[in-house]
Parts: C-alpha cells; structure tokens; sequence
C-alpha cells in the first residue's frame, strides 16, 4: 500500500523553513556555505534552500546534489506550488558548535536515492463492504464523521506520519486528535497497520509487534499537539468526540503534501469551524524529520477578532507525576514523565515545545465535555499568523532505552529545545 507519490505542497510554501536560510542572490557558483550560528551541537537540523537562491535552468529534470567531504548530505527536492519544478531543496545534516561546511553544488539528471528515513501513509475506503485502498489526498463534510457512517472510513482512523525514532497518526474521523505510535526499530513501519487480510478496516496495532505499537491514550483529549480555541472562557474544540454525529467544521481537506527520505509533510484545511457562534477557517501543516522523537506542527487561524486564545492540547491520561514547564532557547517546554501508555504498562515522556514569544501561560481541561483529560497550552495569535509547535514522546522500550529515567527525558527535551533555537544561516556563492 505504499503511496508512490512525489512532491508536491499547494498549502506548505512557507511552513519548511525550518532554519533562517537568509535569502540571497541568484548566483551562478557551486558552492553552498552552511553556517552553524550557534555555540551548541546542533545534530539533524532541517534547512531549507529555495530554488530561486540557485543558479538553476528552467528544466524540470535536473536535481541538486550538496556533496561535503567527499559525501552526499541527505536531501529531497519538493514543490511546493503545483506547477511541476520543485521549489526548494530540503536537506538534513549535522552541525558542530559555530560549523561551517562548505559544499559544493551539483547537477544530476536523475533523483538522487537516499536511505527512507520518514513516510506519510492514508488509506481509505468508499463503502463499508469495500477494502481499503491508498489515497494521497480528502475530504470530509460534516456529516461525513464516523458515528454517522456507522463505520470507519480510514485506515489507522486517519493519516499517519513517522521517522526512523516514532510515529503519529491523526484522528481525520472528526476528532482531529493525535496519536502516538511507539517504535522500536529505526525502520519504517509495515504498510499494513491499521487493515487485515481482506483490506477492511481492523484495529491490530494496539498489540505489540517487532515493530512496536500504538501505545498512547487518547480518550475526549486531543492527544499530543491538537488545538483549540478559549472564547469567554470556554473551550472550543477542533471538531467532535466520537459520540457526535455532526462536525462542527463544515469542510475538511486532507492532504500528503510530501513523502520523502528526509522529510514527510501534511496539510488539512479546515473550512467553516463553528466555535462560540463564529465561523473560523484553519489551516494546519504536520512536518517531520529524521533524527528527532516529535514533529514539528505549524497552524493558523483566519477570522480571528481579538477575543480569541489558541490553546494547544496536552494530553494528561494516566499522569500521576508533577507537569513540568522549562524555559529552553526559544521556547518553553511542557514535559511529563509517567507510565503514559495504555494501562500504564510502559513509561513514556511526552512534551511540547511552544515558542516562547506567544507564550501565556497554561489551563487544566474541565472534567466533562467535548475536550478533557488534558494541559491547554495557551498561545497569543494574530489572525492568519502561523504558529510553529513541537510535540514530543519518548518510549522507554524505543531505541533510546534512557527515556525510562525522568531526568534523562527531560534533558532530552530542553537539549533539542535549544537545537530547534539555532539559526543555520546559508549563502550561496
């Protein structure tokens, strides 16, 4: 059931640029500097070259190639408008503290080949007698949610996204929840999870495989990084729990904007939500990397008329341990160390990462209604501006076998904090 699908990103143009590549001169050399700003080791960092930065002819045919030291740095080219060139070059490599690597730019006619390192699945079916059948793309009216089907429509109840350290699925049934899936080998997971033999929808990932399992919790929260809005003091959900039989948001439009060996990105558009008798359009832009145990969420909200408080959800179920909040870099860090997992079999940390420059502190979820059982992390935005978030889960039984120690997680998070803080800046000569 692997999508065999290319790059290809209308919603994502400016949620990629995962470090300040400031933007310089069409040049005609070959040569790329990278510059680690930082005093910190900054291993994976995400960095994102626009086409426009390099000498490039208008065929679509050629792909860059970044060689350092005699190696090729891990890379995809991705298009982010539709038009059929690819528009930036997204590469992965590591820094040492105040690095520069220089590196020399060339040209192959064939796309370079690199070891799969994330991935984006969706599957689907029409009809409940129908198997499931791979899809790239979405979409869901309101009356188009699981209770009112009367059966699940989506393999692992929706998309899911992982690298070589973890994975995550989302709730497209209406919930807009997210999952964790726990791995314990760095390959990706089979394309079978979430479908038996005949291709009908089954739940066979909440038992353990080699592979590992879905090992999080979810309930009426949100789970790990879904979001909200506080008006007049309520909470208002994206979307629905599973007893509702109508969404509150008219439209959503699901889409694999990329699947690729370094980076996998997903797109949902949320048209019409209904919060406190307003109508507000969303946008939100699910990216993942290798390298680290989270993702990277980036949403914005339009209609907004001042009254509003972004809240991103932080899931609480079977916390029996103090929450944690730890100013690192840029961000301030949310982080709980507990047997987090279903049945509190396992210990997992979890965390999110939020920017510290629209940071206003946090609430505690009521007990009862649409949205509970979690932390709200509450954000200041402006109408249509993008927020950029991380959420985090480290598995006791995932490659890294230290997360079982509180201490070493919470280290975990505030170290790549500061990583995520680094500017990498990029000049092309």
């Amino acid at each position: 059931m692997k999508n065999t699908i290319k790059f290809y990103a209308p919603f994502a143009l400016s949620v990629l640029i995962f470090a300040n590549c400031n933007a310089q001169k069409k040049s005609n050399g070959n040569t790329i500097v990278l510059k680690n700003t930082s005093t910190i080791e900054v291993p994976q960092k995400a960095i994102s070259i626009k086409r426009n930065q390099l000498s490039v002819n208008n065929q679509t045919g050629t792909y860059p190639v970044l060689i350092y030291k005699n190696d090729t740095i891990p890379a995809q080219v991705n298009d982010l408008d539709g038009d059929g060139k690819w528009d930036e070059l997204f590469i992965v490599t590591d820094f040492a503290p105040k690095e520069v690597k220089t590196a020399t730019l060339s040209w192959s006619d064939t796309d370079p080949k690199f070891p799969i390192k994330t991935s984006a699945r969706f599957g689907k079916r029409e009809a409940k007698n129908l198997p499931v059948h791979p899809a790239t793309d979405e979409v869901l009216m309101a009356n188009q949610v699981h209770k009112k089907l009367g059966y699940q429509k989506y393999q692992t109840d929706g998309p899911s996204w992982e690298n070589d350290k973890v994975g995550f699925r989302h709730y497209l049934d209406g919930r807009n929840s997210k999952d964790v899936f726990g791995k314990k080998i760095p390959a990706i997971t089979p394309e079978d999870v979430g479908i038996n033999s005949k291709g009908a929808v089954e739940d066979n990932y909440h038992v353990m495989y080699d592979w590992g399992r879905d090992i999080f919790p979810v309930g009426n929260s949100a789970g790990l990084g879904g979001f909200a809005l506080l008006i007049d003091n309520k909470i208002n959900r994206l979307g629905i729990i599973g007893s509702d039989t109508i969404n509150n948001i008219e439209k959503t439009t699901f889409k694999i904007v990329s699947e690729g060996p370094v980076n996998s990105v997903l797109s949902y558009n949320y048209q019409n939500w209904e919060a406190s008798g307003n109508k507000y359009q969303a946008q939100e832009t699910t990216s993942i990397w290798p390298g680290m145990y989270g993702y990277k969420n980036t949403i914005s909200v339009n209609g907004l008329k001042g009254k509003e408080t972004l809240v991103i959800a932080y899931s609480n179920l079977n916390n029996q341990n103090p929450l944690q909040v730890i100013n690192a870099g840029d961000f301030v860090c949310f982080i709980l160390h507990d047997k987090l997992t279903y049945e509190r079999q396992w210990i997992l940390g979890t965390a999110v990462i939020v920017p510290k420059a629209v940071y206003k502190g946090y609430i505690e979820a009521p007990k009862t209604g649409k949205l509970t059982d979690s932390y709200l992390i509450k954000l200041s935005a402006k109408n249509n501006q993008q927020v950029s978030y991380y959420p985090i889960a480290g598995w006791e039984l995932s490659a890294d076998s230290n997360f079982k120690d509180s201490k070493y997680f919470t280290n975990y998070v505030t170290t790549l904090a500061k990583q995520l803080s680094a500017k990498i800046k990029v000049e092309v000569k």
